[in-house]
């Protein structure tokens, strides 16, 4: 079969096979994400079908499966936890805000791929993936231990009592704030909130007060906190069908991997829990028909309700675009082909734009099913809309049956997925990492388990940085070299300086460059010129030295005008590319130093060094 539309259909037995497959490893991860995210497993779903099938369409990269994945889900889970919390833990209040912030997300995605920034991805160092990736693992372990103890803090009748004297006054805040919209609070106000305060009920108080308990033991320090309490109030139904999903997860994969054990261990458990347990918690409702678009969500637009989230959406477009990119390579190396990282970002931004318009989870290129697909016959973007498709039939005959999964099963296979996105090849080498980056890798690892996952980025990044600037400017250091000639009898000269030695005496001093001269290395390269002895000529070897920035070129300049003002000539060799454009751009050469004392190599320079090293001498006889 031949192309058809645009598309490539030769290799369509493949692409059919890989995506069928691809799109049955991602339905339990798909839904046990939606769970987690604290939108529902519904969520989850929708996610998945929207962006497998457009960002397969519009992406860069042919075999990729795309769908929620770990990383997202996580930045996701705390963004719903935050906006939830400012509109009272009411999901159809929050819900507009939410979405907006996924579709704001996307086409974040769609301009950075446009302005071709894909490229710029694998400048993230290692060490902060690491971290991050082992924290992710962390946060997802520690939070479905709960729901894997079968404990909801919402439905802990004595824990909830403890945050009804909270709740009421919350509520009375509230009426207050309603009252003062006008910015001046007379009597009447009061007593309007007097006798608002008195209609309240005890059911209203609870309901507020279920909604505290539940922030409370919200994340992993909430989980952490009253992990005691769920110890005490186990669910042990809740706990044998957690685990038994969890060792089916491992051990049918000793049996064959040809089956994912993940949906095995669902339908499973599944099957046995609704035989044999009368009672047992599901995963909710998860509606049958094709999704309804969120149009309504434009009609009750307000930039101020999303604006606090701006930076969250862009945090969630550069983790999906990280998540995504890094899949490709895997994806590449697999298929010996080379993906296109800006048009990758582009489809992921298309594809998360539209599942957030149908009200799914954001997602990413997700390595797992891309690996599936491939090894499955997956060859082309068909392989990624046919595992979109599927997943649409799965939602549109089976979803009342899915319905039924219990909520255990999922928690046990986000516990399987918390242990299997970890960076155990990087904690396996901690010992033979250099100390600076296990520095990295924990501070980012503490960080996003403790604190926020944008702040151990950003930390990660920020110290990686300077780091990185500290060991160049040691290497920069440790190469360059500057020595009287008389003394390279010690030292190693470079290869183009023989043996003019005796010649020139120690009446010349060399500057050797090695490296870039940025603002890591200028104040040394300030210290080092300070330190040079009386001599009449300084040669400065530009030969290695391929780029100069701001912070450095200033260093140059007062290293030039200092050594003018001792009387010493400054020469220039090997003044080329960048550096030199840079000197003549801001008037170094031939401000300071003319055109004429710059040499295109050492032995030209050699040359005007013995003329001149002779009518000096002849001067000053």
């Amino acid at each position: 079969m031949q192309k058809r539309f645009g598309f490539d259909f030769s290799h369509f037995r493949g692409d059919l096979f890989g995506g069928i497959t691809a799109g049955i490893v991602a339905l339990p991860l798909a839904l046990a994400f939606g769970l987690q995210s604290g939108m529902g497993a519904a969520a989850g779903l929708y996610g998945a079908i929207f962006i497998s099938f457009f960002a397969a369409l519009f992406g860069g990269t042919n075999t990729q499966i795309s769908g929620p994945t770990a990383p997202m889900t996580a930045v996701t889970m705390v963004m719903v936890a935050g906006i939830l919390a400012v509109n009272e833990g009411d999901m159809a209040r929050a819900l507009p805000a939410i979405l907006l912030v996924f579709i704001l997300a996307g086409l974040l995605q769609i301009v950075m791929g446009f302005l071709k920034l894909g490229q710029y991805i694998r400048y993230i160092p290692y060490p902060v993936v690491s971290g991050f990736m082992t924290g992710i693992g962390v946060i997802i372990i520690i939070t479905q231990l709960l729901p894997l103890m079968g404990y909801y803090p919402k439905e802990d009748a004595e824990y909830v009592d403890q945050f009804m004297a909270l709740a009421e006054e919350r509520i009375l805040d509230g009426f207050l704030h309603d009252e003062g919209k006008e910015d001046i609070l007379n009597l009447e106000d009061f007593e309007e909130t007097v006798r608002r305060a008195g209609e309240i009920t005890q059911e209203e108080i609870r309901k507020e007060a279920e909604i505290l308990a539940a922030n409370n033991a919200a994340g992993v320090i909430g989980s952490l906190r009253i992990m005691d309490r769920s110890m005490r109030h186990i669910d042990w139904a809740a706990v044998v069908l957690g685990l038994a999903t969890i060792l089916i997860i491992y051990g049918f994969r000793l049996i064959t991997r040809k089956i994912p054990s993940t949906l095995v261990a669902l339908l499973l458990v599944t099957l046995v829990a609704f035989f044999f347990l009368p009672e047992y918690r599901t995963i909710g409702l998860i509606p049958s028909g094709f999704p309804k678009p969120r149009i309504e969500i434009f009609g009750s637009f307000d930039l101020s309700r999303i604006t606090p989230y701006l930076f969250t959406a862009l945090s969630l477009a550069i983790l999906g675009s990280i998540d995504s990119l890094l899949t490709s390579v895997v994806a590449d190396n697999m298929t010996k082909t080379r993906h296109n990282p800006n048009q990758e970002l582009v489809g992921q931004g298309i594809g998360n734009s539209i599942a957030a318009l149908f009200g799914g989870l954001p997602g990413a290129g997700a390595t797992i099913r891309t690996v599936v697909n491939i090894q499955a016959g997956g060859k082309t973007k068909l392989s990624g809309m046919v595992a979109g498709l599927l997943l649409l039939v799965v939602l549109l005959s089976l979803g009342p049956l899915a319905s039924r999964i219990p909520a255990a099963v999922l928690a046990g296979i986000l516990i399987t997925v918390g242990i299997g996105v970890m960076d155990y090849r990087g904690l396996k080498h901690i010992r033979q990492w250099p100390i600076s980056e296990v520095i990295v890798m924990l501070l980012v690892l503490v960080l996003t388990v403790f604190v926020g996952l944008i702040e151990a980025v950003l930390a990660g990044l920020i110290l990686s940085s300077l780091l990185f600037m500290k060991s160049i400017a040691d290497v920069v250091d440790h190469r360059t070299e500057s020595t009287p000639l008389i003394e390279f009898s010690r030292e190693i000269p470079w290869s183009d300086e023989g043996n003019i030695l005796e010649k020139l005496g120690d009446k010349v001093y060399i500057k050797h460059l090695d490296g870039p001269l940025f603002f890591g290395f200028a104040s040394r390269f300030q210290e080092m010129i300070k330190s040079i002895p009386e001599v009449r000529v300084v040669v400065i070897r530009m030969d290695k030295v391929p780029y100069i920035d701001q912070s450095g070129f200033y260093a140059m300049e007062e290293a030039v005008l200092d050594l003018q003002a001792l009387r010493i000539k400054v020469v220039f060799t090997g003044l080329h590319g960048q550096p030199k454009e840079m000197f003549e751009l801001f008037n170094l050469v031939p401000g300071l130093v003319g055109r004429e004392y710059c040499f295109d190599d050492f032995p030209s320079a050699v040359k005007w060094l013995k003329g001149y090293l002779e009518e000096f001498h002849m001067d000053t006889e």
